[in-house]
């Protein structure tokens, strides 16, 4: 008898991994949906996002936090830039490094977003009380703590 003939069928609607997926997607689209009013993307909003916290300044900053490939990264700063959110500075220590910086319209923009992010946040996590959100909020920070300390999933495991 081998090992996976214990293990209960699985159903891949049910599993963790897919659902956290689909609550990702259901986010992503409601923010989507109340930022075309501004012309941005839940994406180009994060990167907004994160340029006002002051903890990320350039792209390859970003690429690692949000886990998006350095390519995919440039063309969403090259539309912010094009629409005049975020503007490319030569970093005075390294010549070759680019620094990112909101513009005031960025800024402006970026200062509304925590608002829309909320409204988007209430619908979509509504029935749920401060406990619960809570809750989840401490559960999804120590899947991320388990799977920074994890060690690499090998292909044949």
């Amino acid at each position: 008898m081998s090992a996976s003939e214990n293990l209960p069928p699985y159903f891949v609607e049910e599993s963790v991994g897919y659902l956290l997926g689909r609550v990702r997607a259901q986010l992503a689209k409601s923010i989507d949906e109340a930022l075309s009013a501004h012309g941005i993307t839940h994406a180009q909003g994060g990167i907004l996002l994160m340029l006002m916290s002051g903890r990320f300044d350039t792209a390859s900053q970003l690429a690692r936090e949000l886990y998006i490939d350095a390519a995919a990264m440039t063309r969403m700063v090259d539309r912010l830039v094009k629409r005049d959110l975020v503007v490319r500075l030569q970093s005075g220590v390294d010549r070759r490094s680019l620094m990112l910086q909101l513009t005031v319209a960025g800024k402006t923009l970026a200062g509304q977003l925590p608002e829309i992010y909320i409204a988007a946040r209430e619908r979509n996590f509504a029935g749920l009380s401060a406990e619960e959100l809570g809750f989840l909020k401490s559960l999804l920070r120590r899947i991320l703590v388990n799977g920074e300390a994890a060690e690499p999933v090998s292909a044949s495991s």
